[in-house]
């Protein structure tokens, strides 16, 4: 058992085991530069990211900028949501024009209008599973799961009670369509790599 593994055990018996004290454990290990952590449901994960994974939330970001400023957009970055420690780091997070950072400087997820995950391989029951059924209950409009494995993109829209409630699936070089939506905007997806 190693002191992490030790301290973590000594946290939960106390009660006292919080993302900011799981977080700030994990910034004391020699971390690989380029992997995103996250914990999903008092899981941490860690993965590194891959170039068709950067090209495809830069593709995302260079789209959004029509709408969003640099200062509305986020990746990688932590932002808490509901449940049982969820400290996710978004592959790309566009706030709402109203969007003020907390007192610690991190993103409110009640302000988020818009999430786009790309899967990793190690991952991506995460994307698919808890990590979406968190962005519903947080009431996320547009959650959106981009694949570059099987070269699709799901569009979660309508969040109630926990749940999608619509749900679309196209191969890239389809346009995603958000004009309905808070983003308003229609994302081309046509120069998108595969893995």
């Amino acid at each position: 058992m190693s002191v992490l593994d030790d301290r973590i055990e000594m946290a939960e018996e106390c009660d006292e085991l919080t993302l900011d004290v799981l977080f700030e454990w994990l910034e004391k290990l020699p971390i690989p530069e380029g992997t995103k952590i996250e914990i999903v449901g008092g899981n941490i994960f860690m993965s590194p990211q891959r170039q068709s994974h950067w090209e495809i939330i830069v593709a995302f970001v260079e789209q959004l900028l029509g709408k969003y400023s640099r200062k509305r957009l986020a990746s990688d970055v932590r932002i808490d949501f509901p449940g049982h420690l969820n400290g996710f780091a978004c592959d790309l997070a566009a706030m709402a024009e109203r969007s003020v950072k907390d007192g610690k400087g991190r993103w409110h997820y009640q302000d988020i209008e818009f999430v786009a995950e790309v899967i990793s391989k190690d991952t991506a029951g995460n994307d698919y599973g808890p990590k979406k059924d968190v962005y519903a209950t947080a009431g996320v409009p547009v959650y959106l799961i981009v694949d570059p494995y099987t070269g699709e993109w799901h569009l979660h829209t309508l969040p109630k009670d926990g749940k999608y409630h619509s749900e679309v699936s196209f191969p890239f070089g389809e346009d995603i369509d958000l004009t309905g939506t808070p983003v308003g905007l229609v994302l081309s997806t046509d120069d998108f790599p595969r893995d």
